[in-house]
């Protein structure tokens, strides 16, 4: 099952480190939806997901809001 994180609102470091907590409890290959304002996520999300192993999916723009897309690794 996929999940979503909502993490609008926290600012840096917050919304990797949680984004990095969430992922580690998912099994390996499940979709996960991060959805933060914090400008620094954009940078931090990605770079976190590189270092534990995530499959990085991709980024939108949203109104207001960036929608991280990413798969759990075996991290």
């Amino acid at each position: 099952m996929d999940e979503t994180l909502d993490l609008r609102g926290l600012k840096c470091p917050l919304p990797a480190l949680l984004a990095k907590k969430a992922l580690a409890k998912l099994t390996p290959g499940t979709a996960l939806t991060v959805l933060a304002d914090d400008p620094m996520a954009v940078v931090d999300i990605p770079h976190m997901c590189h270092g534990e192993g995530h499959a990085f999916d991709g980024v939108t723009s949203r109104n207001g809001y960036s929608e991280f897309s990413i798969r759990s690794g075996s991290a």
